[in-house]
């Protein structure tokens, strides 16, 4: 593919050369046919101006020399005074008007265009005339095609470095494709680079001098760079190789994206010739603004192909990853809306940089390296997520909370990911457009406001890294607790009492998470605010003064506050556990620093703030004993009970799934009392909190089992009303049995006055 792209471009360059026809002509050198020498140059200070210097230059100027001298110091001392008292108006003038002028004098000029673009055609051929062209077209297809048989030898030799597997290996890891496909890239860019150095050897030595200037300007521009893009796009694409391919694509687009690649660094390569070549054939630069035109071609043709590959670009966007957040969709969708409005943007900076007349700033192309830097955000993003599908460290422990955990640590890494590209990727662009701490202090206003910006989106960038690295730290020692203690508050059976609780530490870790994101987000902010010129005295005395309003004004809070920091300290509560404060009880379900809330085991959620707190019972702290009430009939053998009750325990204590719950067996306390009902036998065992619930509730079926296949019974509330001398129920009147009735209900609700209440949990 590659070599079949440099015989593409040297074709178009052959024929390109071989239509310039004119009348044979002399001149000092090939590629420059005017005079570049200058008379009476104006004189320039000397870097470093001290007396001796000074002496020495003024001994060898004449008196005009020394009176332009000193008159374009003044003229330049007179611009810099009033540049810094218009500094920011020039600024949005060129960003706007200035801009748009250099737009209408393009077109203005676009008239002239392809007479002058002729012209400065006509002057070369001129130059060389119908032998010299033809020539030319000779020793440029020698150097070309001498050089591509010597690649084609090295490549022959190094073929196995180019040539990807066909199937890549059952167990293929993300270093290893990596790895095929770095040295891929490796051997393609050396051959590349071979292809260039034979090049110019053949040139240097087989080709007259007079040729040299032109050819080895054409070379490197307009086949040597297309091809060095062409091989690192096929790092990524791998068009003839899907299952090597890093980024998420269809063949159509991966093999789009090389194709276009190819000529779009051979559009920018022809601008980087054109340009000089009609600077020296009597085109003077930015008459024809031809350079503006090639420029607008660029980016138009970067936002057409987006465009039309927008689908491909999407899905490359969102990455092979099933698990994909509705902002991530988002994202992936406006992507190539983003994409085309950076084409343009860069454009129109170019525009802008145009009319401050800096051309001497793009001379690097830092707005193409700026815009294709962009344009791989989506290799770049899912390249982050790929490695940390393959390299992030797997689920610690099992169950819902191990899965949460595990699922909110690989999205950190994600986010820390891009976190580093977006701060890299800033660097580089600041980098591309010369913005360094020295060249900053010596610009203008735009550059200033430019480098002001990358500077404050980088300290967020840090502050925002800070701010997920941390997160990361404290969700997963939170997460490594709950594991632990196999507490899972969100999808616990709490019953009818609360759960077990967490422990100390993740009890307290979600305070210390809100309270070090807070800080973070806020040092980095004013950080940030400081830097682009923001004084931040005013909201540091703000915040004073709001802390002062604070502590006179809202001395409740400051209350709850420190009440909460001791409760905490002494550890008095936990989340998940049962707790009851004055009559209120719940589960622990978020604690804040200013208050507590409890769900109760039907739904309500109370708010508790720490300072109205008196005391609190803990109802879930390391074990629980629970009591349960058995009435038999009067006449029951308390010792068949007995056994029964120890013959339940020992059965539960052998079930793996009770086992572990229980402290101590549950067995029989014997008779607890008499009353009028029957005989009251008390049973008990002791359970670790939050599982006690549970194991009532398997007991009282037990037992109810047990009593029914052992022929025992519950004893049962009865009310016997006694009318002397009404031994025959048939001969009761409609008055007697509303007196029973009456009698009845009365002797009923005094049983339930006297019955005991139910035990809170615990007791």
């Amino acid at each position: 593919m590659t070599i079949k792209h440099a015989l593409m471009g040297a074709l178009c360059l052959i024929v390109t050369t071989l239509l310039v026809a004119a009348p044979p002509a002399q001149a000092q050198s090939l590629f420059s046919t005017t005079s570049n020498t200058t008379d009476n140059a104006a004189p320039a200070l000397p870097t470093l101006l001290t007396e001796e210097a000074a002496n020495a230059l003024i001994s060898r100027l004449s008196d005009a020399q020394v009176r332009d001298l000193l008159l374009d110091q003044l003229n330049a001392k007179m611009v810099d005074d009033s540049t810094a008292d218009t500094d920011v108006n020039d600024f949005f003038y060129h960003l706007t008007e200035g801009a748009a002028s250099t737009i209408t004098e393009a077109i203005a000029r676009l008239p002239i265009l392809f007479s002058s673009q002729a012209e400065a055609f006509s002057n070369f051929g001129n130059f060389l005339g119908g032998d010299g062209l033809a020539r030319l077209a000779g020793f440029f297809a020698l150097s070309i095609f001498g050089a591509l048989a010597i690649e084609f030898v090295f490549r022959r030799v190094v073929r196995r470095w180019l040539v990807l597997p066909p199937t890549p290996p059952a167990d293929q890891t993300l270093r290893n494709q990596l790895w095929a496909l770095g040295v891929r890239l490796t051997g393609n860019i050396i051959a590349v680079a071979v292809f260039m150095l034979a090049y110019r050897i053949i040139t240097n030595q087989v080709v007259p001098q007079f040729y040299h200037p032109f050819m080895l300007l054409v070379g490197p521009f307009l086949i040597g760079f297309p091809r060095m893009a062409t091989a690192v796009i096929r790092f990524l694409m791998a068009p003839e190789n899907p299952a090597y391919r890093i980024v998420h694509a269809d063949d159509r687009t991966a093999r789009a994206m090389v194709f276009h690649n190819f000529w779009l660094a051979f559009l920018i390569g022809l601008g980087a010739v054109i340009i000089p070549f009609n600077a020296a054939n009597g085109v003077p630069v930015g008459e024809t603004r031809i350079g503006f035109w090639l420029n607008f071609a660029v980016h138009i043709y970067a936002a057409v192909l987006i465009w039309r590959y927008r689908a491909g670009l999407t899905m490359m966007m969102r990455g092979s990853d099933p698990d994909v957040s509705p902002i991530e969709e988002r994202i992936a969708r406006a992507f190539p809306i983003f994409g085309i409005v950076v084409s343009l943007g860069t454009w129109w900076v170019v525009s802008v940089v145009a009319s401050f007349g800096n051309f001497a700033l793009l001379g690097s192309a830092p707005h193409y390296k700026t815009m294709f830097l962009l344009f791989f955000a989506p290799s770049m993003d899912t390249a982050i997520r790929a490695i940390v599908r393959h390299a992030a460290p797997p689920m610690t422990g099992e169950g819902p909370v191990a899965e949460r955990a595990h699922y909110a640590a690989t999205r950190s890494f994600i986010r820390i990911g891009r976190v580093i590209v977006f701060g890299l990727v800033l660097i580089l662009i600041a980098r591309f457009w010369g913005m360094t701490p020295g060249s900053i202090a010596t610009a203008g206003v735009g550059e200033r406001f430019a480098a002001s910006l990358i500077e404050f989106m980088m300290i967020l960038s840090i502050g925002y890294l800070a701010y997920e690295v941390v997160s990361l730290w404290i969700n997963s020692k939170l997460a490594a607790e709950q594991t632990a203690a196999g507490h899972d508050l969100e999808n616990e059976d709490l019953g009818d009492g609360g759960g077990a609780g967490g422990s100390r530490l993740s009890t307290v870790l979600p305070l210390i998470l809100g309270v070090s994101r807070a800080t973070i987000a806020i040092v980095f902010i004013l950080l940030g605010l400081g830097n682009i010129g923001v004084d931040t005295t005013p909201l540091l005395a703000g915040a004073g003064i709001v802390g002062l309003a604070i502590g006179f004004g809202a001395q409740k809070l400051v209350t709850d506050v420190v009440s909460g920091i001791f409760f905490l300290v002494d550890d008095a509560f936990r989340t998940g556990e049962y707790v009851e404060v004055e009559g209120t009880m719940g589960t622990v379900e978020k604690i804040s620093i200013r208050s507590m809330q409890l769900r109760h085991h039907k739904g309500p959620v109370h708010t508790l703030p720490y300072g109205e707190i008196p005391k609190i019972t803990n109802f879930s702290r390391d074990w629980v004993i629970m009591k349960l009430r058995f009435t038999v009939p009067f006449g029951t053998d308390p010792e068949k009970v007995r056994k029964l009750f120890k013959k339940i325990g020992q059965e539960m204590m052998a079930l793996d799934q009770f086992k572990d719950d229980f402290l101590q067996p549950f067995k029989s306390q014997g008779v607890f009392e008499f009353d009028d009902v029957g005989i009251v036998i008390r049973g008990k065992f002791m359970a670790k909190p939050g599982t006690q619930f549970v194991l009532r509730k398997e007991i009282y079926n037990r037992v109810n089992k047990a009593f029914e296949e052992n022929g025992l019974e519950f004893a049962r509330r009865e009310v016997r009303v006694a009318l002397p001398g009404l031994e025959e129920g048939h001969r009761l009147t409609g008055d007697d049995k509303k007196s029973i009735a009456a009698a009845a209900t009365q002797a009923a609700l005094e049983l339930a006055e006297d019955s005991p209440k139910p035990d809170k949990p615990g007791n």
